[in-house]
């Protein structure tokens, strides 16, 4: 009997001790969904040790491209470049726009009317951050972020790349000193010519990358979770014809004016052509008289 009352005391205190830790975790992110958000977002807010690694011998470039969506982009974008400027950084392109769903003229009176216009707004920015700001340059854009969308980083180890240009250094160096040993001639001249050239694209990529170590590239992708609305003032073009269509008074005067023109040349073109009027009128005469004389005629034969 004792022996069951004790394994049951152990169970009961076990349960207990369970249920106290579960009720710490709720007291303090609120629901066990709460607790995995919130452990998601301190990952997240940590980035990723690809941003911040330093290993002892070992060199990285570093890149990243985060796709996510902002409540503002414009905002947002102002934020970043104002982050990057204080950093050291810079930008290499920002590309904005706004892309529109729909849009509708309302009018308003017969001169005003509002344009509504739906649209969206992304903007693609492309920065060169200092490596070793990497990471919390990423922790200030995770700031803005209401959805991520994809974030990806990588660190390319280049420390077989450095030893080698240190390498082909040397090895140029040592060309050149034998080729000074060569007499003169046109193949000495074209041996130096060759070690030159590729001395000076040594020289180029071992700038790259210098610049790709100091400066890390990242490419952010910014949009909006939601379309916006725009309402913009503009003419009612609906009626704008009708403002100016007619004026009565003045088209009255013009067709006055018109009209006393086309009386005068009127007068002028008959004037022209006299003689046909002269001719038509005597012929017209003769034969108003001979109809008369034929008339009589005929009445004198009834009677």
């Amino acid at each position: 009997m004792n022996s069951n009352l004790k394994t049951a005391a152990v169970f009961f205190a076990v349960t207990i001790s369970v249920i106290a830790c579960k009720k710490s975790e709720i007291s303090e992110y609120g629901s066990p969904a709460i607790v995995d958000s919130a452990a998601v977002a301190s990952t997240s807010d940590s980035i990723s040790m690809a941003a911040t690694q330093v290993i002892e011998g070992k060199k990285f470039v570093k890149t990243a491209q985060v796709d996510m969506e902002v409540k503002d982009v414009y905002e947002t974008t102002i934020g970043i470049e104002k982050q990057l400027k204080e950093m050291g950084g810079f930008v290499t392109k920002s590309e904005m726009s706004s892309s529109v769903i729909s849009e509708e003229n309302f009018p308003i009176n017969d001169a005003d009317a509002k344009l509504v216009r739906e649209f969206r707004q992304i903007n693609d920015i492309a920065v060169r951050v200092p490596t070793v700001k990497l990471g919390e340059f990423l922790e200030f854009v995770n700031k803005s972020n209401l959805f991520l969308h994809t974030r990806n980083i990588s660190a390319e180890d280049v420390s077989a790349n450095i030893m080698m240009a240190d390498l082909e250094e040397k090895r140029m160096k040592k060309t050149e000193s034998n080729i000074q040993t060569i007499k003169n001639n046109s193949e000495k001249v074209n041996l130096a010519d060759n070690n030159l050239f590729e001395q000076n694209n040594q020289k180029l990529a071992t700038y790259n990358l210098s610049d790709n170590l100091k400066y890390s590239t990242v490419n952010l992708h910014l949009k909006e979770p939601s379309s916006r609305i725009s309402s913009i003032a503009v003419t009612n073009t609906k009626n704008f014809d009708n403002q100016y269509r007619y004026n009565f008074f003045y088209d009255v005067k013009n067709a006055i004016i018109k009209g006393f023109y086309l009386t005068q040349e009127i007068i002028v073109g008959l004037f022209t052509i006299w003689p046909i009027l002269l001719f038509s009128g005597i012929g017209f005469y003769f034969w108003r008289k001979r109809k008369t004389v034929s008339k009589n005629l005929s009445l004198e034969n009834k009677e």
